[in-house]
């Protein structure tokens, strides 16, 4: 039976815990600095396991020995930005804990590929390739299949229609300025920009870049954890079962669609090995603009979280 590991027991990390748990892909490996909580809540999945009917095993922890021979590692541990914190200091805190976890992970997981949720996930997935030097086809980030289900729910919810017949395509980073792609998001085939006027195709899109920060002015304290642990696991299962889903994933681009060594999101194939391909879409000028705006934004980012290590060595 295959093993994931999932690094940070929080709400996200819990949720993902419990995802690949009931897709009955894996067993799971839930670990946590913070004594008691990972076992707390892998004990409460356990229990949970015969109303849901799987066997899977999931072992709550705060021993790295106990991730040995993972598969996957996903890295969802880290802080969320606090009233008066700086980006620079968001960046510096969770790039000290990013660069741990996946030393420690790969210590006792050599041939496990790397998911990342932690924010800011562009760049904290370019961090985790950096310190781990694995191959790129073995560290990703979670960020396109998120934002392309969030883009097809509200699809969904304007059509009236089931969002199980809608498709969505979400370039870029995992930010403001992430790239709806509404041309290749689709109601069973049909272009939504064929179902509903420009203007509230634009709405969505809009909307879909602004999907996070909806849900944090709602919940007043924290950010979503439902659909990023749902789609970290719907990963999961892609590769565990050589699927070749075609997702977008946050991927190292080393020359796709005029980008280069920087991490963002693209059209990708999953299976077995991590990352299979990356599909070349073709895009408009304006959507490529906004394609590489977005990439460099990433870029000034990786560069101002580099400037900061360095500065602490």
């Amino acid at each position: 039976m295959s093993k994931v590991t999932v690094i940070g027991s929080g709400n996200v990390g819990a949720t993902v815990a419990q995802c690949v748990a009931e897709k009955d892909v894996a067993d799971v490996v839930l670990i946590d600095i913070i004594e008691g909580m990972p076992q707390g809540k892998a004990l409460d999945m356990m229990e949970a396991a015969p109303i849901h009917g799987h066997d899977r095993k999931i072992h709550g922890t705060n021993d790295y020995a106990d991730t040995k021979d993972s598969d996957i590692v996903v890295i969802t541990a880290g802080i969320a930005r606090k009233p008066g914190m700086s980006r620079d200091d968001l960046l510096k805190i969770n790039a000290g804990i990013v660069q741990t976890c996946s030393k420690e992970a790969l210590k006792h997981s050599p041939n496990a590929i790397f998911i990342i949720v932690t924010n800011p996930l562009d760049v904290m997935t370019y961090l985790a390739w950096q310190t781990t030097k694995l191959p790129t086809h073995r560290v990703m980030g979670m960020a396109g299949v998120l934002d392309s289900g969030r883009f097809q729910t509200f699809i969904g919810m304007e059509l009236k229609t089931s969002v199980q017949d809608v498709r969505a395509m979400v370039l870029g980073g995992h930010g403001d300025l992430m790239v709806p792609l509404p041309k290749y998001s689709t109601v069973n085939g049909v272009p939504i920009t064929e179902l509903m006027p420009k203007d509230r195709v634009e709405a969505l899109c809009q909307r879909t870049r602004d999907g996070g920060a909806e849900i944090v002015a709602l919940l007043k304290s924290g950010s979503a954890w439902y659909a990023p642990g749902a789609s970290a696991a719907l990963m999961v299962e892609a590769i565990l079962k050589d699927q070749n889903r075609l997702l977008p994933c946050c991927v190292y681009a080393d020359g796709q669609y005029g980008l280069k060594d920087v991490y963002v999101g693209l059209p990708t194939v999953l299976g077995r090995e991590g990352v299979k391909k990356i599909i070349d879409l073709k895009l408009d000028d304006s959507e490529s603009a906004a394609l590489k705006k977005s990439a460099d934004s990433i870029k000034e980012n990786i560069d101002a979280m580099n400037k900061l290590l360095a500065a602490t060595v």
